[in-house]
């Protein structure tokens, strides 16, 4: 049977390809982009890599970094890369970061914030307005959840809010050989459930010092660190 009209293609309702004009009058954003991942999956590494991508196309980029493991303002990468970058504070006000460099004079394409997870979620939600309201682009990098296993507020709000999640495909393994997701928190040779959310170590075994070690569900349940062949450490891909 014949459409009654033959003007129209009954298929339209089933194109994908929007109508002329249907995007007029919406206004470009920059996107909010969150790449998650245990300890030692690289996320440093990829942070440098993007602001290096960005930068040798002459773009102007600012780097923020909370509770960097060097105790530095710096973005570093166990591979030894690093460069410096603004420390944020507890009552940072972002947006208000990025306008005193533009009454400087100083462009603010994208901005690349490592340690994420450690944001407050009104931090979070200034950087969204960034990218929402100045079409600046944000690349977030950082843990997803705590020695408890429990999520960052940071990365929560990353979660919520965020344009793109990126799960970082570099696999980090636990002593056992499985998959790591577990930041586990090590004091004196056992995993350690209770205390302060921040404490920022390292993953290298030190006498009596606090370290992170990354395990599998299991192992992460159970609090076995492995064989002392390990020497406590798990393999590291970065």
């Amino acid at each position: 049977m014949e459409p009654t009209n033959p003007d129209l293609d009954p298929t339209d309702a089933l194109s994908s390809v929007p109508a002329a004009g249907a995007g007029r009058g919406v206004s470009p954003t920059g996107k909010l982009r969150f790449f998650f991942g245990p300890m030692d999956c690289g996320k440093s590494t990829l942070a440098l890599q993007i602001d290096h991508n960005q930068a040798r196309q002459g773009r102007s980029g600012l780097l923020l970094v909370r509770h960097d493991r060097s105790g530095t303002p710096t973005i570093s990468s166990r591979m030894g890369l690093a460069r410096n970058a603004l420390e944020v504070h507890e009552d940072m006000d972002l947006c208000a970061v990025v306008r005193r460099r533009w009454a400087a004079g100083t462009r603010v394409d994208y901005v690349i914030v490592d340690e994420a997870q450690f944001l407050s979620p009104a931090q979070v939600d200034q950087l969204a307005e960034l990218a929402d309201d100045a079409q600046v682009e944000v690349y977030c990098f950082g843990l997803a959840t705590d020695f408890r296993s429990t999520l960052f507020p940071g990365s929560r709000r990353l979660f919520e809010l965020a344009d793109e999640l990126n799960a970082i495909q570099v696999e980090v393994l636990c002593w056992c050989g499985r998959a790591g997701r577990f930041n586990a928190r090590v004091h004196d040779g056992e995993v350690v459930r209770a205390g302060d959310t921040v404490l920022v170590a390292d993953t290298a075994v030190v006498a009596e010092e606090v370290r992170y070690q990354v395990l599998c569900r299991t192992h992460y349940r159970t609090g076995d660190l492995g064989p002392h062949a390990v020497s406590g450490r798990q393999l590291s891909l970065t």
